[in-house]
This record gives structure tokens, C-alpha cells and sequence, in this order.
């Protein structure tokens, strides 16, 4: 009996294994020894295995629950080779990727304003610095330029080593172009979506193969007359006149005195940072309107606005020189005012609604 025992728990070979699955089992003489008989019987289990599809993406969660995973054929849920990388991983699944940064209390963690040409970027972010070294550099010298073959030069005098262009909307593409490049550089200062339309006359002053200044011009009907005053005597919208013998109030050593305002006729037409711009009520008869002017930074007091100031007048109508007095200025600021009182000649200059144009 112990030699059965130990032949129990002996490990068979694997040639004799094959080789008695595949015979009938054997029973031995002695058939009411259980141990005998379940020895001889020689039960097999059978392991059957199926494959599973390669997991290219790398993501262990299952989709598909129990044995309707495996129910499907390898063919289908296997991924091409054409679709996956040399790494086994799925090269058409779209991946979304986003940047993020710490605060951590960095002077330069938040946008920066230029000063000069206002534009904000990132200091450390080398693309946004490099476009904003670009555009400061055309904002300040003034945009490129290197010419082109057919010019429209309006010749002005004193004007040595530089040329004013006009431009018309008839122009080729290129300089119609060039001229929406340097408006946007003078939106910069004077705002947004009102410089430029079609019926304008664009005035380019170049020098050092850069446009250092730029008028545009458009043609008017009427504008209005500025009221000359003298300084200090702007009071709420109005004109200040003094009465000639103003009355007095004495109460001991303190004397009051009253004096009556009168309010000229006046319109205000615009206002500003410095204040209201008054002018008369009654239109008169003008010719050309100056829209815009703006010189870049690093050219102004040099005269330019002048120059072009006189190219408009010697070629904004054709066959004579516009007068001084025909001249109109839209919106002006304390520069423009300044400008307009130097070249006209008078603080009674001319002002219009830049809504009233000649079509």
C-alpha cells in the first residue's frame, strides 16, 4: 500500500503523460481498490486559451464588459501597423494639449505694456518679444520701405533726401497695402476704424527707405470756424467777456466783485483731453479736409507734418494750389491744434464732422 502511496505522488513523465492520454484507461485486477482505480484512469484537464488584441493606446480600461470582448475575432479589433507608430501607439487618436504656468510671484509672470508703442506682450516668451521688438521698431522709425517702380512723388521744396508719395484707392494692391500698414500703426495713437476709407488721398513721406509720416486727406463742402481767445478765458463751454464797470461789495476790508458773462454764439464740435473746441454756428465754404496726420516718434519737430501739409495743398486738386483758408481739420488734439494754428497762421482755423463728406 505505501508503495502505491509514493507512486501516487511521484511526478509522471512527459512522454508517458502524452502517451497514456491518448490510451484508454487501464483498470487494475483489483477492483475494489478506489485509489488503483482513480490512479489508472488518468484524468487529463485540458487548458484552453484564446488570444487577446494587442493594446496599442496604452489604456488598460475595458470598454467592453465580460466575454463580449472575446467573442469578437482578432482581425477586427487588431490596429493596422500603417496606423500605429514604431512604439505601438495609435498615431490618428487626436490629443489636445494645453500650457500651464505657476504664479509664483514673478515680476514678469503677467502681460507688459510698452510705453511707446503700447503694445502688450509677454517678456518671456521669445516670439511674443521678437514680434514686439518688430513692431516697435516700425512703430518708432517708421514702417520699411524700399519703393516702387511706378511712384506718384509730389515735389516739394526744401525737402532733401526724401520724397512724399500719394497714394489713391486706384493704386495696385501693393501700395494700398503698404498704406493699411502704417494705418494701423496710427490707430495706435488715434484710435481705431475711422482713419481711412476710399474716397481718401494718402500722403507717405519717405525717408531713409522708411515712411517717417503720413497724411490722409479727404475732400469736404464746408467746415467751421475755431473762436479765437485769449488763454485763461475758457469758462464752462463759453467765451468769457468782461463787463467794462463791474459791481462792487464791500464788507469792511473784503471786497467782492461780480462780474456778468456772456455766452457767444458757438457750437462745440469735439472734445478732448485739454477740453472743448468751440466754433461758430454758420458754415463755411472748404475744399480739402485733413483727416489724419501722424509722424513717427523719433522724426517729429523735424517739419515733416509741414512738408506734407504742403504736398496736399500743391496736389490735392489738380490744375491749382489749394489755399491755406480752404484747408479743414478733423478732431483735432492739442498737438493738432498746435499744428494748425502754426502753419494757417491763425488760432480761427477750421474744423469738420468727419460724417460730412463731398461724394
Amino acid at each position: 500500500m505505501q508503495s502505491k502511496i509514493n507512486s501516487f505522488f511521484k511526478p509522471p513523465s512527459s512522454s508517458l503523460s502524452v502517451e497514456l492520454s491518448n490510451s484508454p484507461p487501464v483498470f487494475s485486477d483489483d477492483e475494489n481498490d478506489e485509489l488503483a482505480t482513480w490512479e489508472k484512469s488518468q484524468h487529463t484537464i485540458v487548458n484552453t486559451y484564446t488570444r487577446r488584441p494587442s493594446n496599442f493606446n496604452g489604456n488598460d480600461k475595458k470598454k467592453e464588459s465580460g466575454d463580449d470582448k472575446f467573442d469578437k475575432p482578432i482581425s477586427e479589433t487588431r490596429v493596422s501597423r500603417d496606423e500605429c507608430g514604431s512604439n505601438g501607439r495609435n498615431l490618428n487618436k487626436k490629443r489636445s494639449y494645453a500650457q500651464f504656468h505657476l504664479e509664483l510671484g514673478q515680476s514678469d509672470f503677467l502681460l507688459h505694456a510698452c510705453s511707446i508703442c503700447g503694445v502688450k506682450y509677454s517678456p518671456v516668451d521669445e516670439a511674443d518679444e521678437r514680434n514686439h521688438s518688430i513692431f516697435h521698431k516700425n512703430f518708432t522709425l517708421g514702417v520699411q520701405f524700399k519703393g516702387w517702380r511706378n511712384e506718384r512723388v509730389v515735389h516739394v521744396p526744401n525737402v532733401e533726401r526724401s520724397r512724399v508719395i500719394l497714394v489713391l484707392d486706384s493704386d495696385p494692391l501693393a501700395q494700398r497695402n503698404k498704406v493699411q500698414e502704417v494705418v494701423k500703426m496710427m490707430e495706435t495713437e488715434l484710435g481705431e476704424g475711422w482713419i481711412f476709407h476710399k474716397l481718401c488721398k494718402v500722403y507717405l513721406f519717405i525717408s531713409s527707405q522708411r515712411i517717417a509720416g503720413c497724411l490722409v486727406a479727404e475732400p469736404i463742402k464746408e467746415a467751421f470756424e475755431v473762436l479765437s481767445y485769449p488763454v485763461g478765458e475758457r469758462q464752462d463751454g463759453a467765451i468769457a467777456k468782461r463787463r467794462s464797470n463791474p459791481s462792487k461789495l464791500q464788507f469792511g476790508e473784503i471786497v467782492l466783485e461780480r462780474e456778468v458773462i456772456k455766452r457767444a454764439p458757438s457750437e462745440v464740435l469735439h472734445e478732448n483731453h485739454t477740453g472743448a473746441i468751440l466754433c461758430k454756428k454758420e458754415a463755411v465754404h472748404a475744399v480739402c479736409g485733413i483727416r489724419a496726420i501722424w509722424v513717427t516718434p523719433s522724426n517729429r519737430r523735424k517739419g515733416i507734418a509741414t512738408q506734407l501739409l504742403e504736398a496736399v495743398r500743391k496736389s490735392f486738386s489738380n490744375g491749382y494750389v489749394t489755399e491755406k483758408s480752404l484747408l479743414a481739420f478733423s478732431q483735432p488734439s492739442s498737438d493738432g491744434q498746435a499744428l494748425a494754428s502754426n502753419y494757417i497762421g491763425t488760432r480761427s482755423f477750421l474744423v469738420y464732422k468727419t460724417g460730412n463728406l463731398c461724394r
